[in-house]
């Protein structure tokens, strides 16, 4: 009869309990694109720009919000609809990241699943345009997601696992900017 030692069996307990462990669900925050220019052209207006750089301080590598995956809209060859991208390449720069722009702006369901598909243990980024922020939530299982407002650049939405509620609204507080 082979005998093993009370170490030996709390270690092949603990890793049973590990790995029967449910992963932990990411954070998703979802931010609108930063500001365009008055004409209505393409790319971001010095606010905008000045936006995607503090983006860079409070989604950061030293910042609580642990970024691991950044999505953006799929953007036009043209050059339209590249807002989300150039407001979040700096941070994904920063952080080594590449910025997911594979889902077409309302294509919620593409979004869910890049979501779904998700293993890093760190949290996701979500930046597109307003109007299908609310699609986007209500895809990912919030029954009644709120309105992003037209007039207004600097909301972060903070929607925890299980998705089903966008559960706070944060303010971006970039300096010289309004919200």
């Amino acid at each position: 009869m082979k005998f093993i030692s009370v170490s030996t069996l709390s270690l092949i307990v603990l890793s049973t309990l590990v790995a029967a462990a449910p992963a932990r669900k990411p954070t998703i925050y979802l931010l609108r694109h930063g500001e365009k220019p008055s004409n209505g052209g393409t790319g971001l207006n010095s606010d905008g720009e000045k936006r995607a750089q503090c983006l860079r301080k409070i989604f950061g590598a030293s910042s609580k919000y642990n970024i691991g995956f950044i999505m953006a809209q799929k953007f036009k060859a043209d050059g339209s609809r590249n807002r989300p991208f150039l407001t979040v390449s700096p941070l994904a720069k920063d952080l080594g990241l590449t910025v997911d722009t594979k889902c077409d702006r309302d294509d919620p369901k593409c979004v869910k699943k890049a979501v779904s598909k998700y293993t890093g243990s760190s949290n996701i980024l979500i930046c597109w345009e307003h109007d299908a922020l609310t699609d986007i939530a209500k895809t990912l299982g919030d029954d009644t997601p709120p309105k992003y407002p037209d007039d207004v650049f600097g909301q972060i939405w903070t929607d925890l696992a299980p998705y089903d509620d966008v559960t706070t609204i944060t303010e971006e507080d970039c300096p010289g900017l309004g919200h």
